[in-house]
């Protein structure tokens, strides 16, 4: 608990006007007396944290890969779990207790939808959460969806929107997140290019006499999506959890005041480089000068307490004591 200090100087009776005491003959007062008064203390930020997915076949070769579901290789599974031990838990940088929503991609075609997942220490249920709109592509993405399972954030079996890809780690830590499906998070459609190296793409631009370098950030892919197209889905879900969930922190109006309004993405590489350009209100042919390499994590928070300050946190401390 954050204090200050209110100094209040009281003056001995031996001291006061028209007498006579200690200060007059030369002695030093008695020290001032401090009187601590508590002050209310500040929300934490909200954070949103970014999760790559582990390493897969195709992301060793380098092949863009989008639609196409692949696993997570053995080593990939592997570094997954060491992000989960190094990250995740009550004293680490994502704290499972401390989510209050986890969106995920969706895995079949039905509308997104919020499930409440009651983690490990049966904690009290969630108030419900808002559906979002669902996105344009509905193949789904296990390599995502094995990476959280694999995160160590605490999930029994059964309470997962998905079938799970294979055996929890769970270790037991609490938490009361919703998991959130949503295609806004999918991976960018890279159309004609998909499972094609970048060499390979510029072989393919030159045979057709495409002139210039190719750059995804400027100019998309074609029978993909464009830069537009992507912007449009994220910009979407930045707007959902700022709403839902960073608004009400930061303004004090959330109904539960320990709330963080903290929130995990489980995604891709080219997704969530563009989620962290966009949620910084710069466009995507600006082009990101920072990369997120698989079974990476990310922050996204804010300066000053400010929703109108996005901020990208390059380095996040992990959680102590009661905070």
């Amino acid at each position: 608990m954050l204090h200050t200090l209110q100094l209040r100087a009281e003056t001995p009776p031996s001291l006061a006007p028209g007498r006579s005491g200690a200060f007059s003959a030369g002695i030093a007062p008695p020290p001032l007396r401090i009187a601590a008064s508590k002050k209310k203390k500040m929300p934490s930020t909200p954070k949103v944290f970014i999760v790559r997915h582990g390493e897969t076949e195709w992301s060793l070769s380098g092949k863009h890969t989008g639609r196409t579901d692949i696993p997570l290789t053995a080593n990939g599974e592997k570094r997954v779990l060491a992000t989960g031990r190094a990250m995740v838990g009550p004293d680490r940088l994502i704290v499972p207790g401390k989510l209050d929503h986890i969106p995920q991609r969706r895995r079949r075609r039905i509308r997104d939808t919020a499930w409440t997942v009651p983690l490990c220490n049966n904690p009290p249920p969630l108030p419900p959460v808002a559906e979002t709109p669902p996105g344009s592509y509905v193949s789904p993405r296990k390599r995502a969806q094995r990476t959280f399972e694999l995160l160590n954030l605490g999930l029994p079996d059964g309470t997962l929107p998905w079938k799970p890809h294979g055996d929890n780690p769970c270790e037991g830590f609490s938490c009361a997140a919703a998991v959130q499906v949503t295609d806004d998070i999918r991976e960018w459609d890279y159309g004609e290019y998909e499972g094609v190296t970048s060499p390979e793409i510029r072989q393919i631009r030159a045979d057709k006499g495409l002139e210039g370098r190719w750059d995804i950030w400027h100019d998309g892919c074609p029978g993909g999506e464009s830069p537009q197209d992507v912007t449009e889905r994220l910009d979407r879900l930045i707007h959902n959890i700022r709403e839902k969930f960073h608004r009400p922190v930061l303004e004090r109006t959330h109904p539960d005041p320990a709330a963080t309004g903290n929130v995990l993405i489980v995604a891709h590489g080219h997704i969530l480089r563009a989620l962290a350009l966009r949620w910084s209100g710069r466009p995507l042919d600006a082009g990101p000068i920072f990369l997120l390499e698989a079974g990476g994590v990310g922050t996204l928070s804010y300066e000053h307490h400010s929703l109108e300050e996005p901020a990208i946190l390059l380095g996040g401390a992990f959680v102590v004591g009661d905070e």
